[in-house]
């Protein structure tokens, strides 16, 4: 894939050699490196080398000109002579070598290279998606087969890719060389720069013959992904950084990209603007619009960005304009490159990245959005669609299961090829959660009930209300476990547990509530109206943990609905450890809990507390008495009690 639609550049000090003919030489492959002319830059490098130099910064240079040009299997080559010859290289030396070795199908070797990442790496979450994900290659293979994919026939000798599926055409950027005039060739692929070009789509998605799309739209410099509306009068789309013939460079001189928008009036695409986030200072490209065409993806090295390259969003208001980009952020972007989203009516996002572990190179990804906004796990969609090599600009019709895909993989007829694919079978299993909410003494439905639906790491993933009927649903992911909170006033909050089946289905979840029976008055436990026994904390820790956190909402909750009221929230401990410890550690517990009320919003004159360790009791269990764990456990408690309503 062309690394030039978003920048991907490795600054690299220039180095000097004995030898003048050498030196001259590699002086001339510096400053064509220095701007990016990969291609001029890598044949002075290798004629170098043939004459026996050899030097590590020029091995980097070498591996990184054919990394930036996914050539991946050159880019290993390279590398593997670097690696040879030092092992003293900054981290992401060995994040591209491990890139690089996957391309060529030697994965023990990219994993043992890919665990040095790790350990040099720190933070960065490519490596602590790679360790958390040992068999990922396993997860590959069960997401494999479920595609047939054919060369899309539209192809040709130079780069094609990018497509966009529109009123019953396919529309994708092409280096293909027209004849005209004035064509030029960027200096980093020794390819023309793109246009954008159309073909009528017949049955089964098949191509016709491609024609240059509109002659105001494409330029001298790179256009690329266009998207519609669905009414085909407004499109955006990348281009180089270039309007009514000025061009603009950032800092160091560099032309990048931005996306920009056009309308359709009177037949002609007239009033071509920039977006108003973009910058002269970074890159925007690959947008993509979301099915209610409210919501812009797009692809950005902005301020903000995790790592090369993410996904954001951006509102599109009913005037027009757009609000603040915001990063997607876990779990969908990574420490490294994330690009070319494309998010379908099902509200499936799919996007390349090579920060996720894949099979080499880009690989195409898929995660599902939920109502609230939030993104499920993310998953490679397989063999077949994903190669060793760089693959991406994943488009789908989800009526026929057909569509479009991009890769530079091997057996192509030019650097990128375009390729039709029939999906065989779906890959994001779904079922629906649903049930009832009843009283749980007489039985009858309860409509208006709240419900809200948390996944295992207790993240909102979704909230409803029961209908007129007290039936309630949500589409929920295949094998996942999730916990379901239903709450109505004069009942009892209960929260449960529930875990999916594994195919496609229905999981029938009903809930029953009881009447809230506890009127509380002053000098009373409120924990004990919700059945709360224990804040719970981890193991010698003073942190909330999760679950304490569900239930301290309970308590927030009280309090904000009863303004006036003031608690005493004391901490205990059984008798197991010293004495002075256990009060300490209670103390610092009473104190945490104290502090997240706040944190939350409560006024912290409304709140005293104080641990009491093993110092109130309640049976025989003290020192030297032997006690089941029942019993021990009656000791560890928490209460909260009312000192003023």
């Amino acid at each position: 894939m062309k690394k030039n639609i978003l920048l991907c550049v490795a600054i690299i000090s220039v180095f000097s050699f004995n030898i003048y003919s050498q030196k001259a030489s590699l002086a001339s492959a510096d400053k064509k490196y220095d701007s990016y002319a990969y291609i001029n830059a890598i044949k002075t490098y290798e004629r170098v080398v043939e004459k026996g130099y050899k030097s590590a910064i020029l091995y980097q240079k070498l591996g990184n000109a054919y990394y930036f040009n996914a050539e991946l299997d050159k880019a290993a080559k390279w590398y593997g002579e670097l690696f040879a010859m030092t092992t003293d290289l900054e981290p992401e030396y060995y994040f591209r070598y491990a890139q690089s070795l996957r391309s060529i199908g030697e994965n023990n070797k990219a994993n043992e290279i890919m665990n040095k990442f790790t350990e040099l790496s720190n933070n960065d979450n490519r490596g602590q998606l790679f360790k958390k994900n040992q068999n990922y290659l396993d997860a590959i293979k069960e997401n494999s087969g479920r595609y047939k994919i054919e060369n899309a026939g539209i192809n040709s000798k130079y780069s094609d890719y990018g497509t966009t599926i529109h009123d019953n055409k396919i529309y994708f950027a092409t280096a293909r060389d027209t004849g005209g005039l004035g064509h030029r060739k960027h200096s980093w692929t020794d390819q023309f720069f793109t246009n954008i070009y159309t073909a009528d789509l017949g049955d089964e998605m098949t191509a016709g013959n491609p024609k240059k799309f509109n002659r105001s739209i494409n330029t001298k410099f790179h256009e690329a992904t266009p998207v519609f509306t669905k009414d085909g009068n407004t499109m955006y789309f990348t281009r180089n950084n270039y309007l009514e013939g000025k061009k603009g460079r950032d800092g160091n001189n560099v032309n990048l990209v931005k996306i920009y928008k056009s309308t359709l009036v009177d037949g002609k695409w007239t009033n071509t603007s920039e977006l108003s986030f973009n910058s002269d200072n970074y890159s925007t490209a690959h947008p993509s619009l979301s099915p209610d065409e409210k919501t812009l993806y797009f692809a950005s090295d902005m301020p903000g960005t995790l790592g090369q390259s993410d996904i954001f969003k951006v509102k599109i208001n009913e005037d027009g304009s757009f609000g603040n980009p915001e990063n997607l952020g876990n779990p969908i972007n990574t420490s490294g490159r994330e690009t070319f989203p494309h998010i379908n009516d099902e509200n499936e996002l799919y996007f390349a990245s090579d920060g996720h572990p894949g099979l080499g190179g880009l690989d195409i990804f898929v995660s599902k959005l939920n109502p609230s906004g939030s993104f499920n796990e993310v998953q490679n969609i397989g063999a077949d669609a994903n190669s060793q090599k760089d693959d991406f600009a994943y488009v789908i019709d989800t009526k026929s299961r057909r569509g479009f895909l991009s890769s530079n993989r091997d057996g192509g007829q030019g650097f990128d090829d375009i390729y039709n694919f029939l999906e065989t079978k779906r890959l994001i299993c779904e079922q629906l959660l649903y049930g009832e909410i009843t009283d749980i003494e007489s039985k009858i439905l309860l409509p208006g009930t709240k419900l809200s639906l948390y996944d295992s790491q207790y993240n909102l993933v979704s909230t409803t209300t029961s209908d007129e009927k007290g039936n309630y649903s949500f589409a929920v992911e295949c094998g996942k476990k999730y916990s379901v909170r239903a709450e109505k006033e004069d009942y009892t909050t209960i929260e449960e547990k529930v875990t999916i089946a594994k195919e496609n289905g229905k999981t029938h979840f009903p809930l029953a509530l009881e009447k809230a029976k506890c009127k509380v008055t002053v000098g009373d436990d409120l924990g004990k109206c919700f059945g709360i026994k224990m804040i719970y904390f981890d193991f010698d820790k003073s942190d909330i943990r999760v679950e304490a956190a569900i239930d301290l909402e309970k308590i927030l909750d009280v309090m904000n609905e009863y303004p006036k009221m003031k608690l005493d929230i004391r901490s205990h401990t059984d008798s197991r450890g010293s004495s002075k410890y256990n009060e300490s550690l209670s103390d610092r517990r009473a104190k945490s809990t104290i502090a997240w009320l706040i944190k939350n919003g409560i006024n912290p004159n409304r709140l005293i507390g104080k641990g009491y360790g093993e110092n109130q009791l309640v049976n025989q269990c003290s020192d030297g008495v032997k006690c089941t764990e029942e019993e021990h456990q009656m000791n560890r408690r928490s209460e909260f009690i009312i000192t003023a309503l």
